[in-house]
């Protein structure tokens, strides 16, 4: 099993990495690019798993050669993996763009609201079980930078599974 980091430049990705791996940190070079990603070990339920930092994107149809590396990198992913799409739930609108890229192309996803703690300073409030009800994927509200919520990023990660933009749909309609 491998875990895939994703989600657009400045949303915390880095800084949720270091927190779930502790901050060993490998800098890889895509072949054929200058762009680098990271990867690093986690324990999950006392195995190893990869992490990989994937380089921030907008959306999977790139227009960058950063995001060309991220859409290379996801295509390695299988159901056997797991993607967490982190958001800046600061500026959530704009960051679900790319959720419904993940969901519409079937990755196996699991959302990471970040800047959790900040929300109240912004006047702002997410229904977090609500979103994911919405979605149909795992949502879970982290503070990437006090690690708040990385616990039950964890777990919810070891009982992760994989939707569908169908699956969303049917689920929509009831």
């Amino acid at each position: 099993m491998r875990i895939f980091l994703v989600g657009n430049p400045n949303v915390g990705k880095s800084t949720l990495f270091k927190e779930l791996t502790g901050a060993r940190i490998i800098i890889s070079n895509y072949p054929g690019t200058t762009v680098d990603y990271y990867t690093s070990q986690m324990n999950l339920n006392g195995s190893r798993v990869e992490v990989v930092d994937v380089p921030g994107i907008y959306s999977l149809n790139p227009t960058s050669e950063a995001e060309h590396v991220a859409v290379r990198i996801l295509e390695g992913c299988s159901d056997k993996d797991a993607v967490i799409n982190v958001v800046d739930g600061t500026n959530l609108r704009r960051n679900l763009f790319l959720t419904l890229d993940l969901l519409e192309r079937g990755y196996p996803l699991l959302i990471a609201v970040n800047m959790i703690d900040m929300l109240g300073g912004y006047g702002l409030v997410i229904d977090l079980e609500g979103l994911e009800r919405i979605l149909g994927v795992p949502v879970v509200g982290v503070s990437a930078r006090k690690g708040d919520g990385i616990d039950e990023l964890r777990s919810r990660i070891a009982d992760r599974r994989s939707v569908s933009l169908e699956d969303v749909l049917d689920g929509c309609s009831d």
